[in-house]
């Protein structure tokens, strides 16, 4: 399938929203939403004709928002008055395992403390560093591929803690049958931190389709999504002193209504406030820290992933083939 390029004229904020994205889309529980998000919030189309579009981030400098289109194996970076255009091709699948694999290239994006972009590299089964092109092609560096010398799934999403250290989820989603892969060298779909250096820790087994993460603002919470359709959840975890995780909380539970509406729990991001923003059946799910779900940014397509503006005036959204943000109250 060829890219549908349609970003010659980028898009505005004056620009008509494709029909299928929700119009009016912020859905209040409780009067505390209008905290986060404003009743007449709308949307804004920055980019679409992706296959799937995941793991958004936001360049602090320039503003521009990197973003993954999986089945596509590339990188996209869009960028305020110039709209949006491959930036990372191949971004996740190198051909180093062939068998059985999807070829799917990079989900999760972020930049680290140093600024560089780490990639959670879904054909390639490995967390990687960019570092630089070279002869045209990108070129990465390998920071995780393995654990107990079985190598991961195919990792998709990241987050990093103040200590240096990685965190990331691993799920079967780049392996052809997932689950009955033949290619599946692990039992299981993990949580792991990765501390460079030292041996690959799993901190936690139990979840079926671990997803996005998150930190709370003090790091005293991890928050993990299980993007199963029978157990769609999102669980907290208390991060102890030595990185490892404590007893898992479940936080929220969404199950009943994955039949009614398109998504599943998956990417996330916590606010300076504690708020969480969720993708979701529906949308963009927002909680308070007590897990009360204040409302919900409805997408009207399936949501991805999520990603802040450093000041949190913006929140971008990939969902299904498109590249949308919405404007937040400021925190």
């Amino acid at each position: 399938m060829k890219f549908v390029c349609l970003f010659a004229a980028s898009l505005t904020a004056t620009a008509a929203v494709a029909a299928s994205i929700q119009k009016d889309p912020v859905q209040v529980n409780d009067p505390a939403m209008l905290q986060i998000v404003a009743a007449d919030a709308q949307f804004e189309l920055l980019a679409e004709g992706f296959r799937w579009a995941e793991g958004p981030v936001v360049e602090s400098k320039t503003g521009a928002v990197l973003f993954s289109d999986v089945p596509q194996n590339t990188v996209w970076r869009w960028q305020p008055g110039k709209g949006a255009s491959p930036y990372l091709q191949p971004s996740g699948y190198s051909q180093l395992n062939q068998e059985e694999n999807l070829g799917e290239g990079s989900n999760g994006l972020i930049f680290n403390q140093q600024g560089q972009l780490v990639l959670a590299q879904h054909g390639d089964r490995r967390l990687a560093l960019f570092n630089g092109i070279k002869d045209g092609k990108p070129g990465y560096q390998t920071l995780v591929t393995a654990y107990q010398g079985k190598a991961l799934n195919s990792p998709n999403d990241l987050v990093q803690h103040s200590s240096g250290a990685y965190y990331f989820t691993d799920p079967p989603y780049g392996l052809k049958n997932a689950d009955q892969s033949e290619q599946k060298q692990l039992s299981f779909n993990g949580v792991y931190r990765f501390e460079p250096g030292k041996p690959l820790q799993l901190l936690t087994d139990k979840l079926t389709r671990p997803n996005g993460l998150a930190f709370s603002p003090d790091q005293q919470f991890l928050y993990v999504a299980n993007s199963d359709p029978q157990a769609a959840q999102w669980w907290r975890y208390p991060v102890k002193p030595d990185g490892t995780l404590g007893a898992a909380e479940l936080f929220f539970d969404a199950t009943d209504k994955v039949a009614t509406e398109a998504g599943l729990p998956d990417g996330l991001k916590v606010l300076k406030s504690g708020h969480l923003l969720a993708t979701g059946p529906g949308g963009v799910w927002v909680f308070d820290p007590r897990a009360r779900h204040l409302g919900t940014i409805r997408t009207g397509v399936a949501a991805a992933n999520v990603a802040l503006s450093p000041d949190q005036r913006w929140l971008y959204v990939t969902a299904s083939s498109y590249l949308l943000r919405i404007r937040l109250q400021v925190q």
